[in-house]
C-alpha cells in the first residue's frame, strides 16, 4: 500500500488554523516552538511546510483576511445606501470593538514585518487585498450611480477612498489621540454632501 499523499496547501492552513490566536500575543513573539507546539507536531514538520516564522505568519494573517473579507461582503447585503456600503468599508479603521482591536493591532504587526522584511509574497498579498476592496468600492459607487443616489463622476473617486482607508488605518496606528471614527464620518460625510444627487 502506497503511502497517503498530502495536500501541502491544506496542511499548511490547518497548521496556520491550529495557531490562528497565536497573533493575538503579537506577532513578532511567535516561535516555530510555539507553533509547533501548538499545532501538535515537531519543528521539523513545521519547516517542510513553512520556509520560516514570517511564512508562517503571512499564513495565519493571510486566513484573518479572508474571514474579514467574507464578513465585509455578507456585510454589504444588509445595507442600502450608498454612503452606509462606503462607511461599511472603513469598519476595520473606524472599529474599535476588543474583537476587531485584536484583528487590527495583528495586522499592525504583520505589516511591520512586510516593512522590515523584503518579501514580495507579503507585498502580492496586499496588492490583492487593496485589488478586492477596490473591486468591491467600485460595485458599490457603480450600484450608487446607477439607482441615481449619486453623480456619475463619483467613480472617479475611487482610488481616492482606497488611499484614505490606508492612510486613516496607518494614521490610527501610529498617532496617539487620532480619532478613526470622527474623522471618517465627516470625511464620508463631506464627500457624500459633494456627490449626492439633489433632487
Amino acid at each position: 500500500m502506497s503511502p497517503r499523499k498530502v495536500n501541502k496547501e491544506q496542511k499548511r492552513r490547518e497548521i496556520a488554523l491550529a495557531c490562528y490566536d497565536l497573533t493575538h500575543q503579537g506577532i513578532k513573539n511567535i516561535t516555530v516552538a510555539q507553533v509547533a507546539k501548538t499545532a501538535g507536531i515537531g519543528k521539523g514538520t513545521v519547516y517542510e511546510y513553512f520556509e520560516n516564522k514570517e511564512d508562517i505568519i503571512f499564513e495565519i494573517i493571510n486566513i484573518h483576511i479572508e474571514e474579514y473579507h467574507e464578513d465585509f461582503t455578507k456585510s454589504l447585503n444588509h445595507t442600502d445606501s450608498t454612503k452606509e456600503k462606503v462607511f461599511k468599508l472603513l469598519k476595520f479603521v473606524v472599529d474599535d470593538s476588543p474583537e476587531m482591536m485584536e484583528h487590527f493591532n495583528g495586522y499592525k504587526d504583520y505589516l511591520s514585518v512586510v516593512l522590515a522584511e523584503e518579501n514580495d509574497a507579503m507585498k502580492e498579498f496586499n496588492g490583492s487585498c487593496t485589488d478586492f476592496f477596490t473591486r468591491q468600492l467600485a460595485i458599490i459607487i457603480n450600484e450608487g450611480i446607477q439607482k441615481g443616489e449619486i453623480i456619475p463622476e463619483s467613480n472617479q473617486l475611487i482610488a481616492g477612498l482606497m488611499c484614505f482607508e490606508k492612510g486613516a488605518a496607518l494614521m490610527k496606528m501610529t498617532e496617539l489621540n487620532f480619532d478613526a471614527k470622527v474623522v471618517c464620518e465627516e470625511f464620508i460625510d463631506t464627500i457624500f454632501t459633494l456627490i449626492e444627487v439633489k433632487i
